[in-house]
C-alpha cells in the first residue's frame, strides 16, 4: 500500500511531540531539572486552578519547585497521552495523570521552534481521587 508522503512527515512529527511530553512527565517523576528544561520554553506559563484558586506560574518558578524533594516512585504515577493534534508548527496534547491521591488532566500547546517541539502554554485541572 502506497500513502502520500506527508503521513510520514506526520508520523515524525507526532513522534517527535510525543517525546517531548515524555519529557515533561519524565522530569516531573524523577525531579530532572534539565528534561524539564528541554520540554518546556523557557517563558512558558503554566496556568490552572486549586480548588477555587487560580494560579498563573512562570515555568522558571514551576521547574524549581518541581526539581525539589526526594524522587518520586514511578510505579506510583500512571502519564498517558491521549491525543495530539498538529496544525504547522503548532501542537495541542491532552493528558492524563494519575498521581497518588490526585488526578490531573492538562492541554499542553507547543509550538516547533528551531526545529524542536517545546511546550510554551500548560493549562491544567485536578481533582482529589477517593
Amino acid at each position: 500500500m502506497l500513502l502520500p508522503s506527508w503521513s510520514f512527515a506526520q508520523s515524525a512529527e507526532l513522534e517527535a511531540v510525543g517525546h517531548t511530553v515524555q519529557l515533561y512527565f519524565d522530569g516531573m517523576i524523577q525531579r530532572d531539572r534539565s528534561k524539564l528544561e528541554e520540554a518546556f520554553f523557557s517563558e512558558a506559563r503554566l496556568i490552572g486552578y486549586r480548588g477555587d484558586q487560580l494560579f498563573v506560574t512562570p515555568f522558571e518558578e514551576w521547574a524549581s519547585g518541581t526539581a525539589k524533594g526526594t524522587l518520586r516512585d514511578p510505579l506510583l504515577y500512571k502519564n498517558e497521552i491521549k491525543a495530539i493534534r498538529i496544525v504547522g508548527n503548532m501542537a495541542l496534547v491532552e493528558t492524563e495523570l494519575y498521581w497518588p491521591g490526585i488526578y490531573y488532566f492538562d492541554f499542553l500547546t507547543l509550538l516547533k521552534m528551531d526545529g524542536k517541539w517545546k511546550i510554551v502554554h500548560k493549562s491544567w485541572s485536578e481533582k482529589a481521587l477517593d
